[in-house]
């Protein structure tokens, strides 16, 4: 049975809270698709989106402002509250997966993955996964769950159309793609990952994807024909990473 992964980004799950007009057509559409294609099944992988950006903020001012019994600052290093700030966008990316999983019913009936190296069995038509653990965003762990499987492609599905030559909001100047390869796009995101890092797709996983030959197609999650179009192989509007 083909395999198809996409990552569906919190910036459409739950911009600020959930988004159940997106919910619900994507959800039908994913059901339509199915019932079409019986020989695929899909990976729905989610991010964290307005609630982990919300809480990682409150996280920030608290951490600036509160000390342990000793006087001291609760945490020695960045790093230290880069890994605590992970934690608390993971959470947010498991309560929208358990979301998501909800509007699917019985096509999605195993638990939420939430280690991609340890899931072995995937059973019904869907599988949803979450957040792992700090040190990289969900989309690393779409394309780990894609190595599991064989998937030979990731749909990122964000709140951009395209990826630009440069951020848009800030350079009028920059240019929408239609591809581009996976060493010109890792100059452009870097290779670093921080909690919140607002990019087109995860410095760490696009690291793994180019070592494993993966196809990345970046695209609007709020276009629900384009992902149809997408998934049935069609032109599309987005950027392809390969």
């Amino acid at each position: 049975m083909q395999t198809k992964v996409l990552s569906v980004g919190g910036s459409i799950i739950a911009p600020d809270g959930p988004d159940t007009e997106f919910l619900e057509g994507f959800s039908r559409m994913i059901i339509d698709w199915l019932n079409g294609n019986p020989e695929t099944r899909l990976i729905l992988v989610a991010g964290g989106g307005g609630p982990a950006r919300i809480y990682q903020k409150a996280f920030r001012e608290l951490e600036g402002k509160l000390h342990d019994v000793a006087g001291k600052k609760l945490y020695d290093s960045e790093a230290e509250m880069n890994a605590a700030a992970d934690w608390i966008g993971i959470m947010a990316t498991r309560i929208n997966a358990q979301l998501l999983k909800a509007t699917f019913g019985s096509l999605c009936c195993q638990s939420i993955v939430i280690d991609p190296t340890k899931v072995t069995d995937f059973t019904d038509r869907i599988l949803v996964a979450a957040g792992w653990k700090p040190g990289f965003s969900s989309d690393n762990d779409a394309v780990l769950l894609a190595e599991r499987f064989n998937a030979s492609t990731v749909v990122n599905l964000s709140n951009i159309e395209k990826v630009y030559t440069d951020d848009p909001r800030t350079n009028p100047d920059a240019k929408p793609l239609d591809s581009i390869s996976w060493a010109d796009f890792r100059k452009m995101v870097g290779d670093e990952w921080k909690p919140g890092k607002n990019c087109p797709f995860d410095p760490i996983a696009s690291k793994k994807a180019e070592s494993m030959g993966l196809t990345v197609i970046c695209a609007s999650g709020h276009d629900i024909k384009n992902i149809r179009a997408i998934l049935d192989g069609n032109e599309y509007v987005g950027t392809t990473i390969k």
